[in-house]
Protein backbone atom coordinates (compact mmCIF):
# COMPACT_ATOMS: atom_id res chain seq x y z
CA UNK A 1 0.00 0.00 0.00
CA UNK A 2 0.91 3.46 -0.84
CA UNK A 3 0.47 6.50 1.48
CA UNK A 4 0.40 10.17 -0.35
CA UNK A 5 2.94 12.71 1.44
CA UNK A 6 3.60 16.45 1.31
CA UNK A 7 6.76 18.19 2.60
CA UNK A 8 6.40 19.22 5.91
CA UNK A 9 9.77 21.01 6.26
CA UNK A 10 12.92 22.08 4.62
CA UNK A 11 16.05 22.34 6.64
CA UNK A 12 18.22 24.36 5.00
CA UNK A 13 22.07 24.28 6.29
CA UNK A 14 24.64 26.80 3.99
CA UNK A 15 27.99 24.96 6.21
CA UNK A 16 27.05 21.61 6.06
CA UNK A 17 26.32 19.21 2.21
CA UNK A 18 23.67 17.67 4.41
CA UNK A 19 19.97 19.35 4.31
CA UNK A 20 16.75 17.83 5.33
CA UNK A 21 13.57 17.24 4.17
CA UNK A 22 10.75 16.19 6.46
CA UNK A 23 7.94 14.17 4.07
CA UNK A 24 4.37 14.00 6.33
CA UNK A 25 1.13 12.07 5.73
CA UNK A 26 -1.11 14.01 4.06
CA UNK A 27 -3.99 12.70 5.94
CA UNK A 28 -2.47 10.84 8.84
CA UNK A 29 0.43 12.33 11.57
CA UNK A 30 3.26 9.83 10.30
CA UNK A 31 6.67 11.03 8.90
CA UNK A 32 10.54 11.06 8.52
CA UNK A 33 13.22 12.92 7.83
CA UNK A 34 15.38 12.78 3.88
CA UNK A 35 19.29 13.93 4.40
CA UNK A 36 19.50 15.58 0.66
CA UNK A 37 21.89 17.43 -0.84
CA UNK A 38 22.35 21.27 -1.48
CA UNK A 39 21.69 21.30 -5.15
CA UNK A 40 18.20 19.69 -4.95
CA UNK A 41 17.14 21.54 -1.61
CA UNK A 42 17.47 24.70 -3.01
CA UNK A 43 15.89 23.19 -6.62
CA UNK A 44 12.86 22.35 -4.35
CA UNK A 45 12.95 25.61 -1.70
CA UNK A 46 12.77 28.00 -5.11
CA UNK A 47 10.27 26.10 -7.03
CA UNK A 48 8.48 25.87 -4.13
CA UNK A 49 8.50 29.20 -3.32
CA UNK A 50 7.89 30.26 -7.13
CA UNK A 51 11.07 31.52 -7.82
CA UNK A 52 12.22 30.07 -11.23
CA UNK A 53 16.16 29.98 -12.72
CA UNK A 54 17.31 32.26 -15.36
CA UNK A 55 18.23 29.10 -17.03
CA UNK A 56 16.66 25.57 -16.55
CA UNK A 57 18.43 23.55 -14.10
CA UNK A 58 18.56 19.60 -14.27
CA UNK A 59 15.25 19.01 -13.17
CA UNK A 60 13.44 21.56 -14.85
CA UNK A 61 15.78 19.97 -18.27
CA UNK A 62 14.07 16.71 -16.76
CA UNK A 63 10.43 18.34 -16.88
CA UNK A 64 11.07 19.81 -19.89
CA UNK A 65 11.72 15.95 -21.74
CA UNK A 66 9.16 14.35 -19.95
CA UNK A 67 6.60 17.30 -21.44
CA UNK A 68 8.16 16.91 -24.68
CA UNK A 69 7.96 13.58 -25.50
CA UNK A 70 4.30 14.09 -24.19
CA UNK A 71 4.60 11.78 -20.68
CA UNK A 72 2.94 13.12 -17.48
CA UNK A 73 4.55 12.37 -14.00
CA UNK A 74 1.37 10.80 -12.38
CA UNK A 75 3.70 10.14 -9.25
CA UNK A 76 6.45 9.32 -7.39
CA UNK A 77 6.85 6.52 -4.96
CA UNK A 78 9.08 5.88 -2.05
CA UNK A 79 9.14 2.75 -2.18
CA UNK A 80 12.33 1.31 0.00
CA UNK A 81 15.08 1.82 3.00
CA UNK A 82 18.34 0.10 2.80
CA UNK A 83 21.18 0.67 4.65
CA UNK A 84 20.34 4.26 5.15
CA UNK A 85 19.41 4.60 2.27
CA UNK A 86 15.95 5.50 0.86
CA UNK A 87 14.82 4.62 -3.14
CA UNK A 88 12.38 5.90 -5.12
CA UNK A 89 10.75 5.39 -8.68
CA UNK A 90 8.97 8.01 -10.77
CA UNK A 91 5.90 6.56 -12.22
CA UNK A 92 5.47 7.94 -16.02
CA UNK A 93 2.15 8.02 -18.40
CA UNK A 94 2.84 8.08 -21.53
CA UNK A 95 0.64 6.65 -24.74
CA UNK A 96 -1.60 4.90 -22.40
CA UNK A 97 0.96 3.11 -20.55
CA UNK A 98 2.82 3.56 -17.30
CA UNK A 99 6.85 3.41 -16.94
CA UNK A 100 8.55 3.18 -14.04
CA UNK A 101 12.44 4.72 -13.73
CA UNK A 102 14.57 4.52 -10.46
CA UNK A 103 15.73 7.61 -8.80
CA UNK A 104 16.98 8.67 -5.71
CA UNK A 105 14.14 10.62 -3.79
CA UNK A 106 14.94 14.09 -4.22
CA UNK A 107 15.67 13.98 -7.52
CA UNK A 108 11.88 13.03 -7.97
CA UNK A 109 10.96 15.14 -4.79
CA UNK A 110 12.50 18.36 -6.63
CA UNK A 111 11.16 17.21 -10.54
CA UNK A 112 7.31 16.74 -8.49
CA UNK A 113 8.09 20.57 -7.51
CA UNK A 114 8.45 21.27 -10.99
CA UNK A 115 5.45 19.58 -12.32
CA UNK A 116 3.30 19.36 -9.23
CA UNK A 117 2.44 15.59 -8.98
CA UNK A 118 2.39 14.15 -5.71
CA UNK A 119 4.49 12.11 -3.46
CA UNK A 120 3.64 8.92 -1.91
CA UNK A 121 5.62 6.56 0.29
CA UNK A 122 5.08 2.47 0.63
CA UNK A 123 3.47 1.58 3.93
CA UNK A 124 6.51 -0.34 5.02
CA UNK A 125 8.74 2.21 4.73
CA UNK A 126 7.07 4.48 7.30
CA UNK A 127 7.70 1.11 9.52
CA UNK A 128 11.29 1.15 8.42
CA UNK A 129 11.94 4.83 9.56
CA UNK A 130 10.33 3.97 13.27
CA UNK A 131 12.99 1.14 13.75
Amino acid sequence: MEVEVELSRIIINETSDQQVIVLKERHGTRGFPIVIGIVEIFAIDRRLKGILPPRPMTHDLLASVIEGLGAKVERIVIDDLRNHTFYAKIHLSIDGRTVQVDSRPSDAIALCAAMEAPIFVAEHVFDLTNQ
